[in-house]
């Protein structure tokens, strides 16, 4: 084990490496990445239906549609986009009364924040937050509820900047191509993806800092979300490669596609799950005198 420095030095990330994967593996991630995965399912048709009406209104919805459908297609293949399709297909042209509207309303922000919650049971499980038996658990139970609520805006306004910068790269791409020799537009497929990957630090910073049930410092979140984000985007190409050679769907049917999601939730959870226990490991290290 590593004595406490009081400055992080990269001759100490191997080892924080290693108690980062003893705690990982204490943390029974296999069996929490299931429970997140089987939670995303139940949450998926209503927070889809969230995401597309709060950035659609802004960006247009087909727009959206189209543009969360080409990353899903490319994450975990064709199949399984169609049936996240099939999930935002809008039925707002149905006449209800006020009262349907809010119990729908309800009933689908509960829905959608379910995974957000269950992500913030795990975290609280890594830092070791002790849980309330009394009038404060329901109080505190509404307020992850809006805590998770947070984070649908806050991935919805990742998602609208995401796409207004992929445009204007688009439209600024199309402007110069007859300038630029040909080898120079790759840089604009670089450039994307670490703009993707900007995008995907800043929900993971946020999500380490703000849902425990506890203050974390952001010293410790920014070293976390770091290599979390790095290991996501590999994982990322690993995952979507697997899918599409190995189709490990493809025995379960009619069932394949949901399958297919919570495979992909499954195992983008265990990444998560290191990173956050890379911030626990690092901040009990460096930051606790």
């Amino acid at each position: 084990m590593l004595d406490n420095y009081n400055k992080f030095n990269f001759k100490h990330f191997p080892q924080l490496l290693i108690d980062t994967s003893r705690n990982w593996l204490k943390s029974n991630p296999f069996q929490l990445s299931a429970i997140v995965a089987y939670y995303a399912i139940l949450s998926l048709p209503a927070l889809l239906v969230l995401i597309l009406n709060i950035v659609g209104n802004i960006w247009g919805k087909e727009i959206v549609q189209g543009e969360l459908l080409d990353e899903i297609t490319n994450s975990i293949g064709i199949e399984a986009a169609e049936f996240i399709r099939k999930m935002m297909v809008d039925r707002g042209d149905e006449t209800v009364s006020v009262f349907t509207t809010v119990v729908g309303a309800l009933t689908l922000l509960y829905g959608a924040t379910g995974v957000f919650y269950q992500l913030q049971e795990v975290f609280d499980k890594i830092w070791k937050v002790k849980t309330e038996s009394n009038i404060n658990s329901i109080i505190k139970t509404i307020i992850d509820r809006l805590k998770s609520f947070g984070f649908i805006l806050i991935i919805a306004f990742l998602l609208l900047i995401s796409f207004v910068i992929t445009s204007l790269i688009s439209a600024f791409s199309k402007r110069i191509e007859q300038f630029l020799p040909e080898n120079l537009f790759d840089l604009v497929y670089v450039f994307d993806v670490i703009i993707s990957t900007v995008f995907i630090y800043v929900l993971f910073a946020a999500m380490f800092k703000y849902l425990p049930s506890k203050k974390i410092k952001w010293k410790a979140v920014r070293f976390g979300a770091g290599l979390t984000a790095f290991l996501f985007v590999i994982g990322k190409f690993l995952m979507g490669w697997y899918f599409k050679e190995m189709n490990p769907a493809s025995t379960y049917g009619a069932a394949g596609s949901v399958v297919l999601i919570m495979l992909w939730v499954s195992y983008s959870s265990l990444i998560l799950f290191y990173g956050a226990n890379f911030t626990k490991v690092y901040s009990d290290r460096y930051l606790l005198n």
